[in-house]
């Protein structure tokens, strides 16, 4: 849960004491036994600061005290300050796995959120790149000057061809690279680690950034650093930096830097492989999906983008000049 800080190193909750505690045990649940990654135990965080704020306001401070009414109210509160959809199904599943675990803990004897409903959310499908557009956007990384170009090209060629998260990118160690196999491991969401298979490409354009440029760049810094990627002064690449870098190739490329980000390619890479035939379950493993679920979500983008093709391209299709 999160706290005000107050001058010097003394700590005032932001909420009554009580729910602050069972707040920061659910937390620590989360981290420890379910071992959630640091970004999402931040927006859960959030949420639980929002509802904690509603049941305050409500004049619940103890967490026993909960009922259905308060679970119901925090969702009419979150559609009236105007909160997306999505976002207000993010704080319901909180509030629901928060009362869930008050439960579990023996604090309250029935889940306060059974039987509410969350927003209706319309299918949000991934935003891909074509590939003749991955196919520029590398060819604009390799178009710098120095180092950035075999670093940029490197970085690119991972992403896309690993389908790794920048979160993953940026922080692998140089220990991560079995180059004799072709293989990377990489550390994912909730510390779980994955093996997944490098291209050619990839491998040579890692091998040109490690024996070219990193070297040089990594003497700037005056200290050791072992992630694979850094920054012209020696330091760790970061995902921000990566982000403007990408931004950049995308302008140098053509395309509207909007359409990309690092979460793009990654998308583009996992479409690319189910349009070339590879098994979903493949697919799953290389992205370090947990649910099968999460990844079938690219076979509806696939099948939208080949009904594109067929309406842009095929005699009979919509798109066809002079229909």
């Amino acid at each position: 849960m999160a706290e005000r800080r107050t001058r010097g190193s003394v700590r005032a909750p932001a909420v009554a004491p009580d729910l602050s505690a069972a707040a920061d045990r659910f937390l620590t649940h989360l981290a420890v036994e379910r071992g959630l990654a640091r970004n999402t135990l931040d927006a859960y965080a959030r949420d639980l600061d929002r509802l904690a704020a509603h049941l305050e306001a409500e004049g619940v401070r103890d967490p026993a005290a909960i009922r259905p009414a308060h679970w119901r109210s925090f969702a009419e509160a979150l559609e009236a300050d105007g909160l997306a959809p999505a976002s207000r199904t993010r704080a319901l599943v909180t509030a629901r796995r928060f009362g869930l675990h008050l439960v579990a803990r023996g604090v309250l004897v029935r889940d306060p959120g059974e039987g509410l409903r969350a927003p209706r959310l319309g299918r949000r499908l991934p935003r891909v790149l074509r590939p003749e557009e991955t196919e520029a956007l590398l060819v604009a990384a390799g178009e710098g000057e120095g180092g950035h170009a075999t670093r940029d090209r490197a970085m690119l060629e991972v992403l896309y061809g690993a389908g790794l998260r920048v979160s993953e990118l940026v922080a692998l160690p140089l220990g991560a690279l079995d180059k004799r196999a072709g293989l990377l491991r990489v550390l994912g969401k909730g510390g779980r680690e994955r093996i997944v298979p490098l291209g050619e490409p990839a491998l040579a354009a890692l091998d040109a950034w490690l024996a070219e440029g990193r070297p040089l760049w990594a003497r700037r810094s005056g200290r050791g650093c072992d992630a694979v990627f850094l920054t012209a002064r020696g330091t760790g690449m970061t995902r921000q930096n990566f982000f403007a870098r990408l931004r950049l190739l995308a302008r140098r490329a053509g395309i509207a830097s909007e359409r990309v980000s690092p979460h793009v390619l990654r998308h583009s890479f996992a479409t690319d492989l189910l349009e070339g035939g590879a098994d979903l379950r493949a697919v799953q493993a290389m992205l370090g999906h947990a649910d099968l679920a999460t990844t079938q979500i690219y076979t509806h983008v696939s099948r939208d983008r080949l009904r594109d093709t067929v309406e842009t391209h095929h005699p009979r299709g919509a798109g066809t000049p002079g229909r």
